[in-house]
């Protein structure tokens, strides 16, 4: 689908939100609530596209899920009550779906094929599948085992000590998820720190873990136990908004029981280094730390943004690039190869659909460099499917001097379902 996007009369954001359900946090909490006894229930569950497609892959699996308005409820018999699926495994466009998936289906004592969309056959699986070959998995693939579809044949697996060549939750958590009915002990070792949900839903649920900075130790044979899970806000989604009211003129939103995991806040580092104008209150909360941010317009700075920061914002790559187009100054954004991993190559689809804009930006083998104060004007510009380029896109239009074609933004739904109706409702809170 296409859409015109356009800013009337200059108006300002203003306003307070919610954004949906963190999408990393509801994916583990089907996973979890799967693999434990008893009942999960999960409240703000991201209803896009990626999470739904865990929950069916699940489904198919022969847990029973259910949705009644926003409760999610998750009748769990535990990692060895999962049954072998009649039919393919389909992750859709959800990266995070195949990879961890693929942790918890190799010591089970069955076959299954994951599949996914045209995306996912695209986007590399090698740095999972090697590390479980390592524990004794038997996946087969195309390239062997780099691309989908992948076969699984069940098979016994042993703890390995593991180093990841780069910060990646995805790789770690798939480690995690197979050593948790692996013989032995499981280490992986980071080279900085990625997100830690999947650590903190073992705990949550009754497991154990050992974190002691960059090393991560489990024992295997473990069991959970359903839990009411509570899902805040994705920090990710809110960036988008943050970012908006940072950098348009006479903006003000607050965002309300967003998640602030310390692994996930490299957006707030961000703009504080940049000198906006944002306040960050913390809530009271047993499971994912919560809380309120309030961002208001300044005028902003160029910085330079790299190593071990990157694993904390790498998603919000896209939406930085757009701020920096904004700032006075020059900034430069390095050690985010993993960019080329994603949806698209994000690297490459920030820096065209920016410059198409009029933006002053260059793409670099590992990031970009951005100059900034830049008079954005309209284009004809796509989402390539890759919904964070269309969020990206979206608050673009609110800087430029004519209207925006948007292509391909049904994208967007794959974790932000109703973000044009919230850019809108904070227009018209003016």
């Amino acid at each position: 689908m296409t859409r015109i996007l356009h800013r009337t009369n200059n108006q300002p954001l203003s306003g307070t939100i919610e954004v949906p359900g963190d999408k990393s946090i509801s994916h583990r909490s089907i996973m979890f609530g799967a693999l434990a006894e008893g009942t999960t229930t999960v409240r703000n569950f991201l209803m896009g596209e990626d999470c739904l497609s865990t929950m069916e892959c699940f489904k198919k699996l022969g847990v029973d899920i259910t949705i009644d308005e926003d409760l999610v409820t998750i009748n769990g018999k535990g990692i060895q009550g999962l049954k072998e699926p009649i039919e393919v495994i389909d992750v859709g466009n959800s990266g995070t779906t195949a990879r961890l998936m693929l942790g918890i289906l190799s010591g089970l004592p069955f076959y299954t094929v994951i599949q996914g969309d045209e995306s996912i056959g695209r986007r590399p699986m090698k740095r999972v599948v090697a590390p479980l070959r390592e524990m004794g998995a038997i996946i087969h693939g195309r390239n062997n085992g780099e691309y989908t579809p992948l076969s699984i044949i069940g098979n016994p697996l042993s703890g390995i000590t593991y180093k990841l060549p780069v910060a990646s939750a995805q790789v770690k958590s798939a480690i995690l998820l197979a050593g948790l009915h692996a013989e032995g002990e499981t280490v992986v070792i980071e080279p900085e720190k990625s997100r830690n949900h999947t650590e903190k839903m073992i705990e949550y649920f009754g497991g154990k873990i050992h974190s002691e900075g960059q090393v991560i130790r489990l024992n295997g044979n473990q069991t959970f136990t359903g839990r009411d899970v509570y899902v805040p806000g994705d920090i990710s989604s809110a960036a988008f908004f943050l970012v908006a009211a940072a950098i348009v003129p006479g903006s003000k939103v607050t965002i309300e029981n967003v998640g602030l995991n310390p692994t996930r806040t490299g957006i707030i580092e961000v703009l504080e280094k940049m000198g906006a104008n944002i306040v960050v209150e913390l809530n009271d909360s047993t499971f994912e730390p919560i809380g309120t941010v309030t961002v208001e317009y300044s005028e902003l700075q160029g910085i330079e943004i790299g190593g071990d920061l990157i694993p904390k914002l790498i998603d919000e790559i896209p939406i930085i690039a757009l701020l920096a187009t904004q700032c006075k100054g020059e900034t430069i954004i390095k050690d985010a190869s993993e960019l080329k991993v994603k949806e698209t190559n994000r690297i490459d689809a920030v820096v065209d659909s920016l410059k198409k804009l009029g933006a002053s930006i260059e793409g670099t083998d590992d990031g970009m460099m951005i100059k900034g104060s830049s008079n954005l004007i309209g284009a004809e510009v796509s989402s390539l499917g890759d919904h964070r380029i269309g969020m990206m896109l979206g608050v673009a239009s609110y800087l430029t001097n004519s209207p925006i074609t948007l292509h391909n933004d049904e994208a967007v739904a794959i974790s932000y379902p109703t973000f044009f109706e919230h850019l809108q409702k904070l227009i018209e809170n003016n």
